[in-house]
């Protein structure tokens, strides 16, 4: 049996370009509704090579500041990879958010 960190990371490494998905979604697709904040404890320590940009606050908030060198650097490697952002800066959740992984639908 795999650990919550490791079922997330396994989560993380198939969101596409182009999509994102939030903390609180990881947590439910691993099993774990309600640890959200150990899923972003777990981002802040996830192995390097990762897409850890794709994953956002509930409401499509960019992450802390401490992460990937600050919004603007995790904004313009969403921007890269074709996320839309609305006029408050929040990623368009309605068109970016991320199903989930295929075996799940």
């Amino acid at each position: 049996m795999s650990t919550l960190p490791e079922r997330v990371y396994q989560l993380v490494a198939q969101i596409p370009k182009g999509k994102v998905a939030t903390y609180g979604q990881l947590a439910l697709l691993a099993g774990s509704p309600r640890a959200s904040r150990i899923v972003g404890a777990a981002m802040y320590r996830a192995p390097s090579g990762l897409p850890c940009h794709r994953v956002l606050y509930r409401d499509g908030t960019l992450c802390c500041d401490e992460a990937f060198g600050g919004k603007e650097i995790q904004r313009q490697l969403l921007e890269a990879e074709g996320v839309d952002f609305l006029p408050d800066g929040r990623v368009d959740l309605k068109r970016c958010l991320w199903p989930g992984p295929e075996e799940q639908h």
